[in-house]
């Protein structure tokens, strides 16, 4: 039986990050699997950046925020703006 994926947010600013990424991919109309193939990511990297249990670095950032057609400072502003919500961004 494989692991269990971690589903326990590293931090409310990753679990806001990744919820900034998830709603914009809603808003595009893309699935996680056609966000990859445009950012050029592995599924799994996407899943655990979603889920706010992955760090994403600089490059991974501009990859999905390109992919998004936005900018990645569009992106961060989105993820502090849902972590300053009550909740903290956590879905």
């Amino acid at each position: 039986m494989p692991p269990r994926r971690q589903s326990t947010p590293r931090s409310p600013e990753h679990a806001a990050l990744g919820e900034a990424v998830r709603l914009a991919r809603v808003e595009a109309g893309l699935s996680q699997e056609a966000l990859v193939d445009a950012a050029g990511l592995h599924i799994t990297v996407l899943g655990d950046v979603e889920r706010g249990v992955g760090n994403p670095n600089y490059e991974t950032l501009l990859r999905i925020a390109r992919a998004l057609s936005m900018a990645p400072g569009a992106l961060v502003t989105r993820a502090d703006e849902l972590a300053a919500e009550p909740g903290g961004g956590a879905s």
